[in-house]
């Protein structure tokens, strides 16, 4: 269906406020050749770096930080040294906002608060970026749908992995319907035991916090599934468990790492010592809120799951079936697209596919680097097989820049060329921000209930064939 038939069969104009593409909305508002005003909340490390350190240092020329606001008063100051930002600090929301009057606000604070200041953004007239996720349930979802609509106001949703240049290969080769109509997806993303531990060494092993990893890191990949396919999801059923970290393993429990009488013994022990970022952004500032950053990953209160299966039926027919490991022994992906004509398959690190010889630890720092690109002679992979037909083998150039290039990729756009083309639909707004969670927060619900669960009656938002942003 166009958007313009969308619009005249549905009857509601307002709707279409959510197909509109966020960025280029914003662009246009914007006065020529004027820096654009920018206020954060939220100074922790994707606060920091991505979207606080990266901004001065490669956009400084399009925008300026006129505030940046924590609950936390240590890491408020770091962050603004860290940063380099030559603007006032708050640790109340609305006093910054106020006194400063930004033209947008960055919200990279913990997930199940993102609602909060997204919402309180837009009634005070602002466009807002968000990290990933949206939020974490349905209900403050859709405050952040029902507050854009009556400002008038657009959310950016931070999709980076759209912007990764393997994953936009396989969104080109989709839409040229090069293996014929999708039928199936077969999904399965793997956290190592690097990167899959810290989760619940942090916030994030608490679902009040972070919506459980359904929510906090599975909307990447239900975003990438929305965006590929080109559809809406309908209907989810998933199982899932807590078997792994939590009170699993009562034997090696401790305060927290850099106390535990275990160290010697925990192949999970963390030497936070170890790493600079995190002494100075977290450590020194344990005292004003709390926060422990190298916690226990067998604490008793972790209450998220540590896999997760999850069957996703989309608007278009497609099925698919999607799973997440957080202990697995190296990082990285499996998909594989199954089409009327042939069959698509596509990876990431998966480690006898890779030429160059890298600790978890140091993939996932490189993974995580903001600098800039860097040539790099490996290379990514995708094998297009043609039913009784031959295979072709794809290389995709592999950039030595944070999520495989996509990080640069989606600030180029927001800040650098607005306005630039987008026929892939690479932006991310509201809309899709919601469809993302709305299939964690149903898998979820599934597994608390052990039913399937159906998009449309958590929100608003109605399910549609083909997608409209």
């Amino acid at each position: 269906m166009k958007r313009r038939d969308f619009i005249s069969h549905t009857g509601a104009v307002l709707a279409g406020s959510f197909f509109v593409n966020p960025v280029q909305s914003i662009a246009q508002m914007q006065d020529a050749g004027a820096k654009k005003r920018i206020a954060l909340v939220g100074t922790g490390i994707r606060g920091n770096t991505f979207w606080g350190r990266n901004l001065v240092e490669q956009y400084s020329d399009k925008v300026e930080f006129v505030g940046l606001c924590d609950i936390n008063p240590g890491r408020l100051a770091f962050g603004k040294q860290f940063i380099g930002a030559r603007c006032p600090t708050f640790t109340n929301f609305e006093e910054m906002m106020q006194r400063t009057k930004p033209d947008m606000l960055i919200v990279t604070t913990v997930d199940s608060t993102h609602d909060e200041f997204v919402v309180k953004g837009l009634e005070m007239g602002v466009d807002v970026i968000t990290e990933k996720p949206m939020t974490t349930d349905e209900e403050k979802c859709q405050r952040i749908l029902d507050a854009e609509k009556k400002s008038g106001k657009k959310v950016i949703v931070g999709f980076n992995y759209r912007f990764n240049p393997h994953y936009t290969k396989i969104k080109e080769l989709l839409s040229q319907a090069r293996v014929g109509k999708i039928t199936s997806v077969d999904f399965g993303w793997y956290l190592n035991t690097y990167h899959g531990a810290s989760y619940f060494r942090r916030w994030h092993g608490l679902r009040d916090k972070s919506g459980t990893l359904l929510v906090h890191k599975a909307s990447h990949h239900f975003d990438l599934l929305n965006w590929w396919l080109d559809s809406d999801p309908v209907e989810v059923y998933a199982t899932g468990a807590l078997e792994h970290y939590g009170a699993n393993h009562t034997a090696f429990r401790g305060d927290k790492c850099r106390t535990c009488p275990h160290k010697d013994k925990c192949r999970f022990y963390y030497d936070i010592t170890k790493d600079e970022m995190n002494m100075k952004l977290y450590v020194a500032h344990e005292e004003h809120d709390g926060y422990i950053r190298d916690n226990c990953v067998w604490r008793p209160e972790i209450d998220i799951y540590d896999k997760m299966g999850v069957q996703i039926k989309y608007a278009n027919n497609v099925q698919v079936n999607y799973s997440l490991t957080t202990y697995s022994p190296y990082e990285g992906m499996r998909i594989a697209f199954n089409g009327m004509d042939g069959r698509i398959d596509a990876w990431d690190g998966i480690p006898w596919r890779k030429e160059e010889k890298l600790s978890q630890a140091e993939l996932h720092a490189r993974e995580m680097s903001q600098g800039g690109e860097k040539e790099n002679a490996n290379y990514e992979e995708i094998i297009v097989a043609d039913n009784f037909g031959d295979h072709e083998l794809i290389k995709i150039p592999m950039t030595g820049a944070g999520h495989g290039g996509g990080d640069v990729r989606l600030q180029n756009k927001i800040f650098r060329n607005p306005e630039m083309e987008d026929p892939l639909k690479h932006s991310a707004g509201s809309r899709d921000g919601a469809m993302a969670i709305l299939i964690g927060i149903a898998a979820r619900k599934s597994i608390e209930s052990g039913k399937p669960v159906k998009i449309s009656d958590l929100t608003s938002i109605k399910p549609h064939i083909a997608r409209m942003s």
